[in-house]
């Protein structure tokens, strides 16, 4: 079969759609990357860690859609491309610093956690799901809200600072849920586009969807109707990513 892989050139900044002929019977996409890269260009650059859908690490783009290589079988005439919203650094590789930088705005961690408060079986099914999370990447890609606000949080970490919202234990719900009305849970068009992408069946739409009710909740609105209120909060920066094997 024949497929299309997108190159890209960082230090030229020239992209290029180059077909390979992949002599393989119904293989998945890694496994046809790694022909072209062993039997036809060895140049060819794109990451990949557990080959079992398990750490994300090979999530691209097949014919517009994010797909894991690893479990993607090709077809014919596929189009490869990298992840969208993120930096190119070569080919297939992006940059998963900016999505990781979000993570951090959205204060998307455990914090004054109280291990004393008794959590029953229907609590702790309620964020469950969010924890299955691999850090693919695929929702950050499909958003579109990225074409006309750079700044969204967006739903990677969003979906993750549900995860701690909705924790019993959580002791400054308060403090979270403050850090995502700029930028955050308000910007999301709830447009649907990255739940079906989810390779761990994760809805980023209806989290941000439980986020906004609990912020009703703790009294906040859309700042797009209260801007005489004042501006956004502070977010803080972050600078490093996982480590994945790269080829």
């Amino acid at each position: 079969m024949k497929i299309k892989v997108q190159r890209h050139n960082t230090e030229t900044q020239v992209s290029d759609i180059i077909e390979y002929e992949v002599d393989l019977v119904n293989p998945t996409l890694l496994e046809g990357l790694n022909y072209i890269k062993t039997q036809d260009d060895s140049s060819l650059s794109y990451t990949a860690g557990c080959r079992s859908g398990v750490c994300g690490s090979c999530a691209m783009r097949v014919n517009g859609t994010e797909e894991l290589a690893c479990a993607y079988k090709l077809s014919d005439d596929d189009l490869i491309e990298p992840l969208k919203n993120l930096p190119v650094l070569r080919d297939l590789i992006v940059d998963t610093n900016k999505m990781m930088q979000y993570n951090l705005m959205a204060k998307a961690w455990s914090s004054d956690n109280n291990e004393n408060i008794s959590v029953s079986q229907e609590q702790s099914e309620s964020n469950e799901l969010q924890s299955d999370c691999i850090l693919c990447g695929a929702c950050f890609s499909a958003c579109p809200v990225y074409e006309v606000n750079d700044a969204f949080i967006g739903p990677f970490a969003l979906t993750r600072s549900w995860k701690y919202v909705a924790d019993v234990r959580e002791q400054d719900t308060q403090e979270k849920i403050e850090v995502i009305q700029t930028n955050g849970i308000w910007d999301c068009t709830l447009c649907n586009e990255c739940v079906p992408v989810c390779p761990q069946g994760i809805a980023p739409k209806q989290d941000i969807s439980m986020l906004r009710g609990k912020a009703g909740i703790m009294g906040f609105m859309d700042p797009n109707f209260s801007t005489s209120f004042g501006g956004g909060f502070g977010s803080p920066s972050f600078d490093g990513s996982p480590n994945f094997n790269s080829f």
